[in-house]
């Protein structure tokens, strides 16, 4: 998702909080724009969804290809590189790394309240972790899942998984 822009976006609505959210793959290609803002004075927020991975292939090889991995790994587990809070910080940033559940809520407010400069979060998560919802290479839009095996309902499109009744409770099953 190297299209995301979120230097512009805060250049056009100066006024408004804006985020990006970041794979770590995506991340390494779109940092650059984090000095420009530094030193332009736009401070938006940047959430990296580090799986030390890169994440969409690491899916893709998992749902699709039986788990068989190939130059997907970025990092060795529990070691940082790279150091995305030691990049940001010398792209003239602030800098969180969020390594656990409760670190989550007083780390997006810390971010909030900085107003002054670029921020980067850091959050780690599991190599594992996916991103949904997606859909299947050479598939239709129309074949979107939601969540593994899950697809919404098309009131035209009868061969849809029926939605369970309690979506939460299925999702955190998968």
């Amino acid at each position: 998702m190297p299209c995301r822009r979120p230097l512009g976006a805060k250049v056009a609505c100066p006024d408004k909080e804006v985020w990006a959210i970041d794979g770590d793959g995506c991340f390494q290609m779109t940092n650059q724009e984090l000095t420009t803002a530094a030193l332009e004075g736009f401070p938006f927020k940047v959430a990296v969804i580090n799986n030390g991975n890169l994440g969409m292939v690491r899916q893709w090889q998992t749902l699709f290809f039986n788990e068989n991995y190939s130059n997907t790994k970025l990092r060795e587990r529990d070691v940082y590189t790279p150091d995305f809070v030691r990049l940001a910080e010398a792209l003239g940033c602030e800098a969180i790394r969020v390594t656990c559940e409760e670190e989550v809520v007083p780390a997006i407010e810390r971010a909030r309240a900085i107003n002054d400069r670029p921020v980067v979060l850091d959050f780690i998560v599991g190599e594992d972790a996916q991103v949904w919802p997606m859909i299947g290479g050479g598939a239709s839009n129309e074949e979107i899942q939601y969540a593994r095996g899950l697809r919404p309902l098309f009131a035209d499109n009868e061969s849809a998984a029926e939605a369970p009744a309690d979506i939460d409770e299925t999702i955190q099953e998968v």
